[in-house]
């Protein structure tokens, strides 16, 4: 067998049988609890100051923390509007807001919650110090990545063919995947079939499970047919983020894990953190990070500074605006940009653009770049799409406390 023979079946290997993990990934989702009433936050908008405080806590994480009357927010509405959320039935854990660089205020509760590998759920009491799965919102991360990777002249460039970065794939390099370049893998518009439900479109299974089970993400993704140009149609797709992943490591020769501590991580001081690997040891890229909602935040004010945290450069800005732009239009939610979902909210009767990273179960990252405003939502309703719709009450709330 000679060595393009030899490459082929590499690139070819079977997909290992059933597991453990994929009894685990195909095992029925915890059950949704009770829906969020966003009239709850309506209610407590009109009483008097609850008794709850939700002033962030001091801590060693270097996040500063501002009144939110100094930062020009209705404090009595916002202490309101959380108070509401503390007193639902939802299964959110934690709300924080952030505005001109500043924590305004952050609460913490109890609620079900499970973790990627567990089929069962359970209880727990939620504080600022403990990590939290942040399933899709992982993908946001994995954009900023690859951005400060190419700004170094570390990995290729958006237009180069991902079919040619796997030359050892010759069954994989014909014309229609030769056309597949690195931006139609950031914006997910690579025209290959993939099952993956997402905000704008609900399936009842997914092609995750297997991704998680493959050795190589390039051969199980690119195995999947054409049925689209590159650059035409948005496809929400894990596989392509892993993809992303992927050539990062191959061309870094470091982990996901290595690269994300080094270029971001401590630059941004976040020490505590986890990325959840497959069979194989290797991050989940598109699925698996797990941060404490503070280091979160972090990453949000970083973004809104135009890539600085505390005076040093970060993440390129032009990285930043050129992820954040949507590059394609994407029904109902808005638009998709370089891993991050573009949509907008009213303020003052403005339709104001709004950035977010967007996690199965209601975890959430928006960014109001007009507003220089951020909040972070986590919340254990995984699998139930219904989740939606609380989250975007409160960030309509949020927004409705910001006076200038």
């Amino acid at each position: 067998m000679n060595g393009d023979e030899n490459r082929d079946t590499r690139c070819e290997r079977q997909i290992p049988r059933r597991s453990l993990l994929k009894t685990l990934l195909a095992a029925p989702l915890v059950v949704a609890a009770p829906r969020f009433a966003t009239g709850d936050m309506a209610r407590a908008a009109g009483s008097s100051f609850p008794k709850g405080d939700f002033t962030p806590a001091p801590a060693a994480d270097n996040l500063a923390i501002g009144a939110p009357s100094a930062l020009g927010m209705d404090a009595k509405a916002l202490q309101a509007m959380l108070a509401g959320v503390q007193r639902s039935t939802t299964n959110i854990h934690s709300v924080l807001v952030l505005r001109h660089g500043q924590l305004a205020a952050e609460l913490y509760r109890s609620g079900v919650d499970r973790s990627i590998y567990s089929p069962w759920a359970s209880r727990r009491q939620f504080a600022p110090a403990d990590l939290h799965d942040l399933r899709s919102v992982s993908k946001g991360i994995v954009g900023l990545l690859y951005g400060i990777l190419l700004d170094s002249g570390e990995v290729p460039g958006i237009e180069t063919s991902v079919s040619a970065l796997y030359p050892e794939c010759g069954t994989l390099q014909d014309s229609a995947r030769r056309a597949i370049r690195v931006r139609h893998l950031l914006t997910m518009t690579a025209g290959l079939e993939w099952t993956e439900p997402s905000p704008v479109h609900r399936a009842s299974s997914t092609d995750e499970i297997g991704l998680a089970l493959s050795p190589c993400a390039f051969n199980y993704v690119f195995q999947r047919d054409v049925f689209a140009s590159p650059g035409t149609l948005f496809t929400y797709s894990g596989g392509l983020t892993a993809v992303l992943a992927e050539i990062m490591e191959r061309s870094t020769r470091r982990s996901l894990r290595q690269i994300a501590e080094e270029r971001l991580f401590v630059p941004l001081g976040i020490t505590d953190w986890q990325w959840i690997g497959d069979i194989y040891g290797k991050p989940l890229a598109p699925i698996g990070l797990r941060l404490r909602p503070r280091d979160l935040m972090k990453l949000g004010a970083t973004m809104l500074a135009g890539g600085r945290w505390q005076g040093r450069r970060v993440v390129p800005a032009d990285w930043i605006a050129r992820s954040t732009k949507p590059s394609i239009q994407t029904a109902p939610v808005g638009g998709y940009g370089f891993q991050w979902w573009s949509m907008t909210t009213r303020w003052k009767d403005l339709d104001l653009p709004v950035t977010a990273a967007i996690g199965n179960g209601g975890q959430r990252l928006f960014l109001v770049p007009d507003l220089d405003l951020a909040v972070v939502a986590t919340a254990g309703d995984y699998g139930d799409p219904a989740i939606a719709t609380p989250m975007t009450a409160i960030l309509q709330s949020v927004v409705g406390t910001v006076s200038v």
